[in-house]
Parts: structure tokens; sequence; C-alpha cells
């Protein structure tokens, strides 16, 4: 939950269930998609009562909601596999940029907080647009949404080599 000394990431802690390992005994690569996606949930939803609060949650969420984030793109490099561990990932997020209805959402997955040292199991990116809910069309960011996100505004991902 804290910030990096930077200051251009987010640390959210991501439980693993059970479930999310595969039969080679570490976590799938669809589950992958589905703890980025609670990151990204917890990063940007308003939070809840008894929820931890985000600096970068500022997106209104749930039945009602006026703006949706809708993902363009995805992509993931997997470093090593992910074990099943009790303690929660480490997963840490920050923009790679910020553009007029979009955003690129970047990720790293670590070993939990406090591991010495911390594993990078895998790293991500992701284009987030935010639409209008009533007719699906394109909606700029909104002032408040520019003002919580440029802090964390830093270098995107930068993948391996594709052969």
């Amino acid at each position: 939950m804290t910030d990096s000394p930077d200051g251009r990431r987010v640390h959210i802690p991501i439980h693993l269930r059970w479930g999310d390992l595969d039969a080679f005994n570490h976590v799938n690569n669809t589950s992958m998609l589905k703890l980025l996606e609670e990151a990204r949930v917890r990063a940007f939803w308003e939070p809840g009562d008894d929820e931890p609060t985000y600096p970068t949650a500022v997106v209104a969420a749930g039945v009602g909601s006026e703006v949706l984030t809708l993902i363009a793109r995805q992509e993931i490099e997997y470093l090593r596999p992910v074990p099943y561990q009790r303690a929660p990932l480490d997963v840490q997020l920050w923009f790679g940029s910020l553009g007029g209805s979009s955003m690129e959402v970047c990720y790293e997955v670590f070993s939990p907080a406090g591991a010495n040292p911390q594993t990078l199991y895998a790293r991500s990116s992701a284009v987030v647009v935010t639409v209008d809910a009533a007719t699906g069309r394109p909606v700029r960011l909104t002032e408040r949404m520019r003002a919580a996100w440029a802090p964390y505004v830093g270098e995107p991902i930068a993948y391996a080599r594709r052969r």
C-alpha cells in the first residue's frame, strides 16, 4: 500500500489462491491475468468501507458508474514461475503514459514485500481506455484522474527482445 522511495509506484499486496496453480505447481498464465486485474481494480476503483485506500483509486465503480475502464491491449512477460505462497505477492503498478482517454498501466509482480532479495516473476503492461458507460465511446481522463496518476508516471516496460 505504500509508495516506493522514488514515488513512482503503488505497491498492492495480492494473495494467491490455491486454485491459481496448475498441474506444474506454479501460477497458471491465465491466473496471472486475474491477479493483475485484481491489482488494477484496487489501484483504480474508489475504496469501499474498510478497504485499503490507494492514492490512485479515483474511479467510481459499480452499478450506475458513468465511466468504465476497458482493456484495449495487454502484454505479459513471464520471467520465473510463481510458486504458491501464503504471503501476498507485491504487485507494483505505475503508468507508462497518460493519453487523452487512455493510459498505459505497467506492472511488475514480485515475491512478497520484505523478502530479501525479492524475486521478479513477471512484468506486464496494459492499455486501458476510459469510456462512457452509456455510449461505449471514449471519454477524456478527468482532471482528478490526471492529478492522482501523474505522480506515478514513469518509464514504460522494456520487454526482452522478441525473436
